[in-house]
């Protein structure tokens, strides 16, 4: 048996901010050697999938943004689970990545880092999730995604 659980809905322009400021915070902490930095973004990753989009401080400045260029707000709303499940992903490549450069391995650590700077710029751009493609798919991880950090069983649906 499914149960539905309200969904908000997000302007995609946000997270597409959002991602762009976090990759250039990442690629200056890579080009800076910043170890600290890229966790703190990773942090605010972590924030975001577990409460919700709207704790993404790199998608912040998103409304007042819209508002200042005068700006229509956004026709067509998406699902926050994707994103919020590709940030969920992105934690996980960004500790690694800082895990490995507390080990003391150098620069490969910055290589997983490097994957998220790609990802987040390509979402920037060409708004392509891949994460949130992968979301979709509704293999395992989604799945546990959505028991634990959601705490709901069965499928998610907007209501």
């Amino acid at each position: 048996m499914s149960q539905n659980i309200p969904v908000r809905l997000i302007d995609p322009r946000a997270q597409r901010l959002g991602a762009g400021l976090s990759a250039i915070t990442l690629a200056v902490a890579s080009i800076g050697n910043l170890p600290i930095v890229a966790g703190l973004v990773g942090l605010a990753l972590a924030v975001s999938a577990l409460f919700g989009s709207q704790y993404f401080v790199f998608s912040r400045p998103w409304p007042r943004l819209r508002r200042s260029l005068r700006l229509a707000p956004a026709k067509d709303l998406e699902p926050e689970l994707g994103p919020r499940f590709a940030q969920a992903l992105g934690v996980a490549v960004v500790a690694v990545g800082v895990g490995l450069l507390a080990s003391g391995v150098g620069p490969w650590g910055w290589l997983p880092v490097a994957a998220v700077i790609g990802l987040q710029t390509l979402l920037a751009v060409t708004g392509y999730c891949l994460g949130c493609k992968l979301y979709g798919l509704h293999w395992i991880l989604p799945d546990l995604f959505d028991r634990f950090v959601l705490r709901c069983r069965g499928d998610v649906s907007a209501s």
